[in-house]
Order: C-alpha cells, then structure tokens, then sequence
C-alpha cells in the first residue's frame, strides 16, 4: 500500500515547534510537536539519588511516559486506573531515560536526580522520538538553571540528543513517519543519535518480510540527516530560551 504524504517530501520532517518553559513549576519544560504529535515534558530536580547511586558521588536522569486517555482517536483507560502500566510503557520510559542519560555527565550531578516526564497530549505517529526529543530539551533547561542556582558547579549536559521515525512504504524510504505511514510500513525504524549524527540506539523492525542490509544503510542514512535538522530546531530553542 502506498500512503500520501500531502506534499511532503520522503526526506522531509514534520514541521517541529517546540515552546520551552510551558509550565510553571518544573526546572526545565516544553511542549512539543511533530506535526500532530504532541508532548509535553517537564525536568524535575531531586537532591537525592535511588538506592544504588547513593555513595556513588554521581547523579540519575530518569524518565516516565503516559498517554492521556483521549491522545489517540478513542478514548483508552488511565493505566493508574488499570494498576498496572502496559508493556509499551515501560519499554519506551525506559529508552527515553538511557537515551537522555547519554546527554549529561552523571558525575556532574552530584547525588542528584532529574526525572523527565513525557505527557502525550496528542498521538499522531513518532511519540517515543517526540518525547527523546522534548525530554532532551526540558532536560537542558533545567540543567542550566540550576547551575545558575549553584546546585551544580558544571553543566551536566555534554551533548544534544535527539531522535526520528524512519520507514520503507511501497518500496520508498520515508523520513518522520505520522501514525498512516507508520501503520502501513513495510519497515519501521527509530533512531536517537547525538547532533554530531553519532547513534545513541537503533530500534528497527521488518512488517512481513525481511529486508536487505542496503536498505538500513539508506534508512541510517536519512534519520541521521533528519536529527542533524531537529537538533538545529533545539539548538535554536534554547538560544531563545536564554
């Protein structure tokens, strides 16, 4: 199946907004969107650090993730309400906390904790890379607040993380996938990679038959062009931010 892009190129992302300081209270925060896709993530600050870090001299970036009940076109149940998060939860809070995790310097930190939170308000295709993406951001305003505030004596944040959706729909490799494509591809990929186009992790996956190595080098190839776009978009963000 063939799926129209309205327009948009194969290589082209989604148009990007990201807003910064979207909420009040938290260090860091920013709404951000994906084309339809829409998130909301806020960085929170701990002077403490879980069980295993403490002693260590170091600090902790984490992450949690949700979906409001009506993100997508019918309403789902609260996971709190259910008990128990999905097993789609768990595994995609936790790739946005090693991905963040590769941005800062731990030691940095202090015994110390960031908890990024990653709030879909609207889902559209690409929620785990709109969240690595935000979160990195959130995360980067907090940390310069509070150096400025003297909790920490060097800036935790030692390089830019962001990431994208990439996929093979009717034969021809697409960058950004909205939920149509991503629902309809022959091959789904995600990438979180650092602005210098270095591969933080890949997540990829063949619908119905495999496919050829050449055919992830192109994949590779465009998502790491399209987070070199993104992390321009940041870099920009938290300029303005200043």
């Amino acid at each position: 199946m063939f799926i129209e892009r309205a327009g948009r190129a194969p290589d082209a992302i989604r148009e990007v907004t990201i807003s910064p300081d979207y909420t009040r209270y938290a260090e860091g925060s920013c709404l951000i969107s994906f084309g339809e896709t829409k998130v909301l993530c806020t960085a929170s600050y701990e002077s403490r650090v879980p069980g295993f870090r403490v002693g260590s001299g170091g600090g902790w970036v984490t992450a949690e993730y949700g979906m409001l009940p009506r993100a997508t076109h019918t309403r789902s149940d609260r996971e709190a309400a259910r008990g128990k998060q999905s097993g789609r939860t768990v595994e995609i809070q936790r790739l946005i906390g090693r991905s963040l995790r590769m941005a800062v310097d731990l030691d940095r930190m202090g015994e110390s904790t960031i908890t990024v939170d990653c709030d879909v308000l609207q889902a559209d295709g690409g929620t785990r890379t709109a969240a690595i993406t935000g979160g990195w951001v959130a995360l980067a305003l907090a940390c310069k607040r509070l150096l400025a505030g003297g909790a920490f004596k060097r800036d935790p944040i030692v390089t830019p993380i962001a990431a994208v959706s990439v996929g093979i729909i009717g034969g021809e490799p697409r960058l950004d996938l909205d939920y149509a494509e991503d629902s309809n591809a022959d091959v789904d990929l995600n990438l979180v990679a650092t602005a210098d186009r270095s591969i933080v992790e890949v997540q990829g996956t063949a619908e119905g038959r495999p496919f050829p190595r050449s055919d992830l080098d192109k994949l590779l190839d465009l998502a790491l062009g399209g987070i070199e776009e993104i992390a321009g978009i940041q870099r920009w963000v938290l300029k303005e931010a200043s």
